[in-house]
């Protein structure tokens, strides 16, 4: 008898125990859209970082540049690649109340994060290697120490930009720090025209084939990054 209650109990522990994990993998699966060229000649890019994230545990679709934003459904995030042709995408975007980050710089304008004006409020810049870190203690910082950053294993290209009175800047180009290359918006922050953020935002230094080069520190800015994103709003 006493045989029998112990199995009862423990066959009731197993199950507690399987549904607790079940509740809680449920809480913690993340989805992300990763929006890209996906007939494009750096669309190899983004199945790189597609398989780092799935790597990482999310869960990530891509879906191609032509992507109705008003159809987005049971997705928890948004990334969109600098693959895409900025005109090619769909109006929407910007209204959107789902987590966006990306690092397309011709499109951050129309995301209401930057300015208008091209090479004055958002650009590129041809040859760079590093950042300059000037919020160590945020998230998006990933533990790593204020100052000069090896972001990249090479010199090559980087995307940056001119946020609102609103964003967190994190990082700037080295020697440029009028050109922002990590900064997020909160939901609600005022970006720029006067737009508030209607979820977060993040933009972030890449360019289309550069995840590839991206040094140790670089890949633990990118991992935070989407860390970020995904985290409930204004969590600790």
């Amino acid at each position: 008898m006493k045989k029998l209650f112990l199995m009862l109990i423990a066959a009731l522990s197993l199950g507690f125990l399987t549904a607790s994990m079940s509740a809680f993998a449920a809480k913690v699966s993340t989805h992300i859209a990763l929006i890209s060229q996906t007939n494009g000649p750096s669309y190899a890019n983004d199945l790189a970082i597609k398989g780092h994230l799935e790597a990482l545990g999310y869960t990530v679709q891509i879906l191609d540049q032509l992507q109705d934003p008003k159809q987005m459904k049971q997705v928890d995030a948004i990334i969109l690649s600098s693959t895409v042709g900025s005109k090619n995408l769909k109006a929407g975007w910007r209204q959107l109340e789902i987590p966006l980050m990306t690092w397309e710089s011709d499109y951050i304008d129309d995301l209401a994060m930057t300015g208008k004006r091209s090479g004055q409020d958002f650009g590129e810049v041809d040859k760079a290697r590093y950042l300059w870190l000037v919020n160590a203690p945020h998230r998006l910082s990933a533990n790593l120490p204020a100052g000069t950053l090896n972001v990249y294993k090479k010199q090559t290209m980087m995307n940056w930009g001119k946020p609102g009175l609103g964003a967190t800047i994190i990082a700037t180009v080295y020697g440029e720090p009028e050109k922002a290359a990590i900064w997020g918006y909160e939901k609600g922050a005022t970006m720029d025209y006067e737009s508030l953020a209607p979820a977060k935002r993040l933009m972030f230094f890449l360019h289309n084939d550069t995840f590839s080069d991206l040094s140790s520190d670089g890949v633990k800015l990118f991992d935070a990054s989407v860390k970020w994103l995904m985290a409930p709003e204004n969590s600790k």
